[in-house]
């Protein structure tokens, strides 16, 4: 029974319905209908005129928009415990041909206006120091925390004044969008995000992520970037297909709610064992090696995280009957 990672869940019938009806001849790499209709799509989702590009991989969505937002001398603020510092194998540093990552402190993965300030003010303004053009910051955290529009807002505001370019990396922006019920333009450009990393795969695609620049000036030079580092796919119809479909009938919203779902269930049930509060698709729970090795015995999978804590995740087509014994098991420890 699968709890270790939201990018094992299956592939949600629609998009291979889409999938296979794009399979016939149609023009290579972008130029085909679906890839040019992503921008519209997007921008009746957003309520605002955006550019769109189609990537395979949440680390090139990433990369490419910080590469948009920083050049090689510069520098971009995160999290310490950021995807993009932490689980990208030096990607940003790549894409970007060498700005540095400067790491900032904060409960629960999650940045403040404080907590960045701190980390500008300590940098002397003279060309001997990497000065940060860009803030970067996940929804929902690497600790399953979610952003709300007016956290958001504050540290758009703070990226305005700063002069910097505004980043979000939303492998589970259906999570936390799902969470707050909130119109995605007040979680996005109405609150001064930039561009931001909008993830499907962990959401029900196969392999399609998509990047979304709502300052479109940010876009310029990103399709040859794009290209250049090997992520223009010949047939990217078929990554256009799966974000159609996923955005259809608002798909991805209702399968970030029933991901979300299952992870309210096991929180209820391991209340007591909870390091941060629940409000995406994330659990962190304190366990001894024994519970977890009895919990691993009854056929569930996870991950130990630090020393005393496991992490669980739910996906969007976790099993009831899963979810409902492993809250029971949970209970019984």
């Amino acid at each position: 029974m699968r709890f270790f990672s939201d990018n094992a869940a299956s592939v949600c019938q629609p998009v291979l319905d889409a999938m296979a009806a794009a399979n016939r001849a149609d023009t290579a790499y972008d130029g085909d209908s679906l890839s040019r209709g992503l921008d519209d799509a997007f921008g009746g989702l957003f309520g605002t005129p955006v550019t769109v590009l189609w990537v395979a991989t949440g680390t090139a969505a990433n990369s490419l928009a910080l590469a948009a937002l920083c050049p090689p001398y510069g520098g971009v603020v995160c999290h310490r415990d950021a995807h993009i510092q932490n689980d990208e194998c030096g990607a940003p540093e790549f894409f970007t041909h060498g700005a540095k990552l400067h790491l900032a402190e904060g409960d629960g993965a999650k940045l403040t206006p404080g907590s960045v300030t701190a980390v500008l003010d300590a940098i002397a303004n003279d060309v001997h120091r990497v000065q940060p053009r860009a803030l970067s910051i996940t929804n929902a955290t690497e600790y399953g925390r979610v952003y709300t529009p007016d956290e958001v807002a504050a540290l758009g505001s703070l990226a305005r004044a700063r002069g910097l370019g505004f980043h979000m990396d939303g492998a589970r922006f259906a999570n936390a969008v799902a969470h707050l019920g909130c119109d995605p333009a007040d979680l996005t450009w109405r609150a001064g995000v930039d561009v931001l990393s909008f993830g499907f795969t962990k959401n029900g695609g196969m392999s399609a992520e998509a990047l979304v620049f709502f300052d479109r000036t940010r876009a310029e030079g990103v399709a040859e970037r794009r290209k250049r580092a090997g992520h223009l796919l010949s047939k990217g119809r078929y990554l256009a297909a799966q974000i159609h479909a996923l955005l259809a009938d608002d798909l991805w919203i209702a399968n970030g709610h029933a991901a979300n779902r299952a992870a309210t269930t096991l929180a209820e049930a391991a209340a007591g064992r909870l390091i941060h509060p629940v409000e995406a698709n994330e659990l962190f729970l304190r366990m001894t090696p024994d519970e977890a090795a009895a919990l691993r015995a009854q056929g569930f999978e996870f991950y130990d995280w630090a020393a005393g804590e496991i992490r669980l995740v739910t996906s969007w087509d976790q099993p009831d009957a899963e979810v409902a014994a492993l809250a029971a098991a949970l209970r019984a420890l």
